[in-house]
């Protein structure tokens, strides 16, 4: 196998394969970051597990026909790609004798693209999953070899439901793997009327819009923590809602409703539960109004 992946997702999966009989060749991953204003880089989770384990680590910053020839000379069954955040080009995944999967986290075709996770969340899916797929051309349109589903609730959030998914992918992908081994796998095309796409979340959608319902800013709060959060402002301050809780109450929408610091919603009402200060630490909102002073019957934005 050459596994290719980026973020905290891939790391479970990537544990998984070295724990199996299946041999890791080598593993890609996304360049290292600057940080710290360009004194420090920091590593991909999955870069840092795989110097933990002793993998061998690339990190090209494109697919040149260098890249490609060492990745076709290596000789392995199978690139597995789990969130990491390159296109490969369309000369490598034509190469013959390698198969070339990805392990999304969606039913597909529901959630192509960038940010299935959140989205889910945030559309109030009642249901989601991982697929496994062969990648193509075009993005997570590659027919699917495999899908297995999960339920959602109202308190999904986005870490949870990440964790449970790339557990999820672990199971599948050994069992894929068996299948590829006995050449029983069969991929089905996706149906492309079926097809809705998941759009990297931009910064303009974390700010909360108290028009809203209440369920509909909760999924939004879930799927958003922690990057880039949920935020609104009071008094001049933008504050991150890290956890709340839907209450059943009435008001104008954005006003605080009570010293809990629940706040009205066009349909019901928010009490915070956790928040962030901006550039402070996550605190719970009873230490928040130990030192922060809120007006009952004013209004946030």
């Amino acid at each position: 196998i050459i596994f290719m992946g980026t973020p905290n997702f891939a790391v479970p999966i990537l544990r998984t394969l070295n724990n199996s009989i299946h041999n890791i060749l080598t593993v890609y991953t996304q360049p290292p970051k600057k940080k710290d204003r360009g004194l420090k880089e920091s590593l991909s989770p999955v870069h840092k597990y795989s110097e933990e384990l002793k993998l061998k680590v690339r990190y090209p910053k494109n697919f040149d026909t260098e890249e490609i020839e060492n990745i076709i000379n290596l000789k392995s069954d199978v690139v597995l790609v789990v969130a990491y955040g390159k296109i490969l080009p369309k000369e490598l995944i034509s190469t013959n004798n390698i198969k070339f999967l990805n392990i999304h986290p969606s039913l597909l075709p529901r959630w192509r693209g960038a940010a299935p996770i959140q989205r889910a969340i945030m559309n109030l899916d009642k249901s989601t999953g991982v697929s496994i797929m062969k990648i193509s051309s075009e993005l997570d349109a590659g027919p699917i070899m495999m899908k297995s589903k999960i339920d959602l609730t109202p308190e999904s959030s986005y870490l949870d439901l990440s964790s449970k998914l790339s557990e999820l992918g672990s199971k599948m992908i050994l069992r894929s793997f068996e299948l590829i081994e006995k050449k029983k796998e069969k991929f089905i095309p996706q149906n492309e009327s079926e097809v809705t796409y998941a759009e990297k979340i931009s910064k303009r959608e974390a700010k909360i819009n108290w028009n809203n319902k209440a369920k509909k800013i909760i999924a939004q709060i879930n799927a958003l923590n922690p990057n880039p959060g949920s935020w609104f402002n009071y008094s001049g301050t933008r504050l991150k809602i890290i956890e709340a809780k839907e209450i059943t109450a009435n008001d104008e929408p954005g006003k605080i409703i009570n010293s809990n610091f629940t706040i009205s919603c066009s349909k019901n009402a928010i009490q915070i539960l956790k928040l962030q200060k901006e550039g402070k630490k996550i605190m719970s909102v009873e230490d928040y109004l130990k030192g922060n002073n809120i007006k009952v019957g004013s209004n946030v934005s």
